[in-house]
């Protein structure tokens, strides 16, 4: 049996899993105003600002050992990745993370959530160093910005989905048992994966030969042997323009998905039912990022523009139109237009950021893609990590002027330390 375009059944999968990925990360975040009631983590007897600064530092501390797990995780699944495969790879990510979504429902308190939310912090991470080097072996190089774009897009379809899936399942049965309905999806989802991804694309016995030639005609012949550990890459100036890039850029992101229920309910009073119908409309801009800056880069290098200028490109004009939309969101009293901003700002985003997760993959090939990616995200950790720590002290009173304004700056940081670092933009063998 052949199937055309296999290529895009294998991403089409990884699409489908990381809308599920971003469903089980977002359901603590929703559900905490409920959840912190129904556990009594917070005294509800205290005034109304010490019980909303109590809540959010506690969500903040949990939201710390999530992305320290995270980070630790995007560190060693880009080598793990690299180890045994994305077959494999996915598989273990899939089963961590839905297995500790699932068992978040029996938590009891502060220790038991920070527990759970570490182990899925550990198998969320996964996916990203993956789906770079997946791309990486089932596109050729002009598709893959693409193909990262439609990942990523991915993320911000679940990230859309998930606050109207889980309040409504909230609603119907609870928050105990939307944990195990949400963590059981990405479980079911393996028996697919297994049946359709059984080689890569020189191997696979439902491969076209007019397919297995257009990708293996699309890349710069490379070895394939065990591919650059972390001293070399860390030795290689050009590893830092992923490093620093993803460091400045990535915090971006976070400051929506962590923050953005929190800050609905504490600017404008919205509870569970409101935060669902208004936190889905940022994540449609960042999905409309994702494949226009995945689409832009392809069609100038089809076009015959270089790999550089149309990388280099891209980067710029995503940050052009996130930055000014930062600024302006940091002094705006109304959440319709705050929400509208932050559509613009995640498209600009995801716009810049499909480009500088496939640096990995431009810069290398084989076994040392998902090494650097796996480096990048660490480092794109730590840095969230960082403005987490600032956050309750940047919105204290309630005034998250200070925390758009942290993005802001952001930016341009992130913009020049690619150029800086990156050099001429090829792919090497």
């Amino acid at each position: 049996m052949k199937i055309r375009g296999l290529r895009w059944w294998i991403l089409g999968l990884i699409v489908l899993v990381t809308i599920i990925n971003y469903l089980d990360r977002n359901t603590l975040g929703i559900m905490w105003q409920t959840i912190v009631r129904d556990l009594g983590l917070v005294d509800p007897n205290l005034p109304e600002e010490e019980y909303k600064a109590l809540s959010k530092q506690m969500f903040a501390n949990i939201n710390m050992c999530f992305m320290v797990a995270y980070g630790l995780s995007q560190l060693l699944s880009g080598r793990l990745y690299d180890k045994i495969g994305t077959r494999k790879g996915f598989t273990f990510s899939v089963l961590l993370w839905g297995l500790a979504d699932a068992l978040t429902s029996i938590a009891s308190g502060f220790k038991s959530i920070c527990g759970f939310r570490s182990a899925l912090g550990l198998g969320v991470a996964g996916p990203w160093p993956g789906a770079v080097k997946s791309n990486a072996e089932w596109f050729p190089q002009k598709q893959r910005t693409l193909a990262q774009g439609l990942f990523n897009a991915g993320a911000s379809t679940g990230a859309i989905l998930a606050p109207i899936l889980i309040v409504l399942i909230c609603s119907a049965v609870g928050w105990k048992w939307t944990f195990v309905i949400i963590g059981c999806l990405g479980l079911l989802w393996i028996i697919p994966w297994l049946i359709i991804n059984k080689k890569g694309p020189a191997e696979h016995p439902w491969i076209t030969p007019e397919e297995q030639k257009f990708i293996a005609d699309g890349k710069t012949a490379a070895p394939q042997g065990e591919g650059l550990g972390w001293g070399r890459l860390l030795a290689d100036k050009r590893s830092y323009a992923v490093i620093f890039g993803r460091f400045f850029m990535d915090p971006i992101w976070w400051m929506f998905v962590t923050w953005l229920p929190i800050y609905l309910f504490d600017v404008y009073g919205y509870d569970v039912k409101n935060i669902g119908m208004t936190a889905w409309v940022p994540y449609v801009g960042a999905a409309l990022g994702s494949i226009a800056g995945g689409w832009l880069p392809g069609r100038l290098i089809s076009s015959g523009r270089s790999v550089n200028f149309s990388r280099k490109l891209s980067i710029i004009t995503g940050g052009c139109i996130t930055l000014p939309a930062l600024v302006y969101v940091a002094f705006v009293d109304d959440p319709v237009v705050a929400v509208m901003c932050m559509a613009v700002i995640l498209f600009g985003f995801q716009f810049t950021m499909n480009n500088i997760q496939t640096l990995a993959s431009d810069f290398h090939s084989g076994k040392s893609v998902g090494s650097l990616s796996g480096l990048g995200g660490a480092a794109a950790t730590l840095g969230t990590i960082l403005s987490i720590c600032f956050v309750p002290m940047l919105t204290a009173g309630g005034n998250w002027t200070p925390f758009f304004i942290m993005g802001a700056c952001l930016v341009p940081m992130s913009i020049i330390c690619i150029f800086v670092f990156c050099g001429n933009i090829k792919q090497q063998a």
